[in-house]
């Protein structure tokens, strides 16, 4: 079989199965490939294929990663929930700080300000989001 119908094969697979999973990886991975089937179709040497898809898939890595690492923040700032309302549902660890909130519909775990001392139904305000635990305070973000 030829080097550049192996490589769109191969682009192919990886593109469908992005498709089924929604990782942008996979599509970075599968247009690398595309683009090293490009480069056998224009008769270039196998390594020459190999660096073509090596160096696409580093450089979309990288701009995917950075373009993430952008979106969001250490202090959840960039996040859209910031200064929402929650709802102060139960103590987890009261000794931690750590309670259920009810936010959005569902109970999410969220930090407690030392500024707040909750009783089931006390709204509370979103400061920040660490991962997918909230953080809250008796008064919204600042």
């Amino acid at each position: 079989m030829a080097p550049e119908l192996v490589w769109l094969i191969a682009g192919i697979v990886l593109v469908i199965v992005e498709l089924l999973t929604g990782t942008f990886y996979l599509l970075i991975l599968g247009v690398a490939a595309m683009l090293a089937a490009l480069a056998a179709w224009a008769g270039a040497p196998f390594i020459v294929e190999v660096l073509v898809a090596a160096v696409a898939a580093v450089a979309g890595t990288l701009l995917i990663r950075r373009r993430r690492v952008g979106a969001t923040t250490d202090d959840g700032l960039a996040s859209i929930d910031v200064g929402q309302p929650v709802t102060f549902e139960t103590w987890t660890d009261a000794a931690a700080r750590v309670a259920r909130v009810r936010h959005r519909g569902a109970s999410w775990d969220a930090e407690i300000g030392a500024d707040a001392t909750p009783v089931a139904g006390t709204t509370l305000y979103i400061t920040a989001v660490h991962g997918n635990r909230l953080v809250v305070a008796a008064k919204g973000a600042p």
